[in-house]
């Protein structure tokens, strides 16, 4: 027997907040609008989700078409629901976020006649949004500043090798304070994760520092020993 399904009116959207980080400044990646509503005005990187693919596909495949990027591994964080935020109708999109390193490209050209094209932004100076994509872009901010408490994503955004001032840098811009060196130095080096190499920065006018690379084989071990030990420590 055939189930009728009832007949909705609403549409799901997903929304991505792509943060980056360069010269000493943490940005998003935002589009320029060029239709209405909203034309004219900055606006996350988002549009419908087609009736016949998954969330997640469509996510890719809509950053694919303002942006230019692939295969960029992105996290769901939140779904906004309320009934007012689109103009046009009931629309329901969820929230994805990701952490890149930027390349050589300042703007992409969309794939896409709805922007005009995409772009970095710092976000220390960002205007007001299209949409709720204001309320989008800080809520996906506050996740990842609580996710770089507890998991290695800074290094998502540094190149593969990178000084220690680099990852002070990136750590006060997120965060929004300074840090003390020392301090921030010791604390980073104890964890065990960081692989001093025998290289030093090239082509700068100062002292060229020591690079270092993020271990991740070296982190997954500690932190399975850490689990280990508190898995121990409950039975």
């Amino acid at each position: 027997m055939d189930i009728q399904l009832p007949h909705f009116d609403s549409v799901f959207s997903t929304d991505c907040v792509i943060f980056g980080f360069e010269a000493g400044e943490l940005k998003v990646l935002l589009i320029e609008r060029n239709e209405e509503p909203y034309q004219g005005w900055y606006a996350l990187p988002g549009n419908i989700v087609g009736l016949e693919e998954s969330v997640d596909n469509a996510a890719a495949r809509i950053l694919y078409e303002l942006t230019g990027l692939r295969d960029i591994h992105m996290r769901q964080f939140h779904t906004f629901g309320e009934v007012n935020r689109h103009p046009q109708g009931r629309v329901v999109t969820v929230g994805y976020f990701a952490l890149i390193r930027i390349g050589g490209q300042k703007e992409v050209a969309p794939l896409t006649h709805f922007a005009r094209k995409a772009f970095w932004h710092p976000v220390n100076d960002l205007p007001k949004l299209a949409f709720d994509h204001t309320e989008i872009f800080q809520r996906a901010f506050k996740k990842i500043r609580v996710k770089m408490n507890y998991e290695p994503i800074a290094f998502e955004l540094l190149p593969e090798k990178f000084t220690l001032t680099q990852l002070q840098n990136l750590y006060e811009a997120v965060l929004n304070k300074k840090l003390d060196k020392r301090n921030f130095r010791k604390k980073m080096l104890s964890y065990g994760f960081l692989k001093e190499l025998m290289e030093k920065q090239k082509g700068v006018s100062y002292r060229a520092a020591k690079l270092y690379k993020f271990d991740r084989r070296k982190y997954q071990k500690i932190f399975q020993t850490e689990l280990a030990a508190q898995g121990a420590v409950a039975s």
